[in-house]
């Protein structure tokens, strides 16, 4: 039986010190132009006791900017800034991923370069859903992602090496591993669903090669600058989050996915819940259920890799449980972290855990509902 709390290897070379994960969560603290800062670092130190923390999600260019104020990793800054968050992780015995990211049609032209439409696998637009960018005032606020632009096909392509220059500046940055984020209706998943994407192209979906491709030969150059034990993937299948069509093909697709991630070597895919189909990042909500365990079973015997679940866990009881199914090796606790910095702690203590302010999770109001939770203290609380 697996323990929520022993110590592992992830793809053979990263140690973790328990089987907790905090997941990349968006909260929108960085410096002018998109720069990670000493802020940051404290907030991703105070939770290095995770056994793993997968860090928010980080812009791979300019044009993949979709949200305001998120971090970005493509220039010197950036990785500067990253460095103080990688450093602050470290120096408390902890591990981090970066968790890297392409918008594609989520964004709006007032965040894109000159002004631009957004990047799409094709010309459809995410009618139902918001970004956060500027309005016709220059006030920031959400709004409709913009129509987008069909890339061309050898924009795909070069896109790999945008991608490939990302993961060296993680390297640079000091980050353990990177992850990939091929969920939740952004660039990757736009090209891995089977409706959405109509390209007769070679990255077009009518056939589960062409409409991996793209992921693949990111998940590629990532191996090449990383390794493979040090990548992984994050796949929200089945879900509808940010307009995504339900795809007739989404187990087909998961089902390649996970033997060709595990031919690569592939340290892990990080599967998370379905997200309701409802308007931006605040008004996001989790439905109460994870992928089918008769497909994540599938999964689990064509991946040798590890899996973590996310959505929703908010109790030791919960994570032991979903671990007891023998489905999964890691549980990723999302909201939980973000008022409670010693989670792992308090778990194992069985020790109650704080709830934050929803109004905090994306403000420019410093350390307010970001490091300002303290860690528990069981002297304190009997007294």
């Amino acid at each position: 039986m697996l323990d929520l709390f022993e110590s592992q290897w992830l793809g053979g070379s990263v140690h973790l010190k328990n089987r907790i994960v905090m997941p990349p969560m968006t909260r929108t603290r960085t410096s002018d132009g998109d720069i990670p800062n000493a802020l940051m670092a404290t907030y991703y130190g105070q939770r290095a006791t995770a056994g793993l923390i997968v860090a928010e999600v980080a812009d791979v260019a300019p044009s993949s900017n979709g949200y305001a104020r998120t971090p970005g990793i493509y220039n010197e800054a950036q990785v500067a800034g990253w460095r103080l968050v990688t450093d602050a992780v470290h120096r408390r015995g902890g591990t981090i991923f970066s968790q890297i990211w392409h918008v594609g049609r989520m964004a709006h032209p007032s965040l894109m370069p000159d002004g631009e439409a957004p990047w799409g696998v094709t010309e459809a637009q995410a009618v139902n859903s918001d970004v956060f960018a500027h309005d016709a005032e220059g006030k920031l606020g959400y709004m409709r992602a913009g129509k987008p632009r069909q890339l061309e096909t050898q924009e795909v392509s070069a896109l790999i090496g945008t991608f490939a220059q990302a993961f060296a500046n993680a390297r640079q940055a000091g980050f353990d591993g990177v992850e990939l984020h091929a969920a939740n209706g952004y660039l990757f998943e736009q090209f891995l669903n089977s409706v959405l994407n109509t390209r007769t192209d070679r990255y077009g979906g009518g056939t589960v090669e062409n409409r991996t491709r793209f992921l693949l030969e990111a998940i590629d150059a990532a191996v090449r600058e990383l390794g493979p034990g040090r990548v992984g993937v994050r796949l929200s299948p089945f879900g509808y989050f940010n307009s995504m069509p339900e795809d007739p093909q989404a187990e087909e697709t998961l089902l390649f996915l996970a033997q060709e991630l595990g031919r690569r070597g592939v340290a892990y895919m990080h599967i998370v819940y379905e997200l309701m189909p409802v308007g931006n990042m605040e008004s996001a909500e989790f439905k109460k259920m994870h992928v089918d365990h008769a497909v994540l079973a599938r999964v689990r015997s064509a991946f040798p890799g590890k899996i973590i679940w996310c959505g929703g866990f908010v109790s030791r009881e919960q994570a032991q449980e979903a671990l007891d199914t023998g489905l999964v090796d890691l549980i990723a606790f999302g909201r939980p972290y973000i008022a409670n910095p010693d989670l792992a702690e308090r778990l194992r203590q069985g020790w109650p855990l704080a709830v934050a302010d929803r109004s905090s999770y994306y403000t420019r109001r410093g350390e307010l509902g970001f490091t300002d939770f303290p860690a528990y203290e069981a002297d304190s609380a009997a007294a």
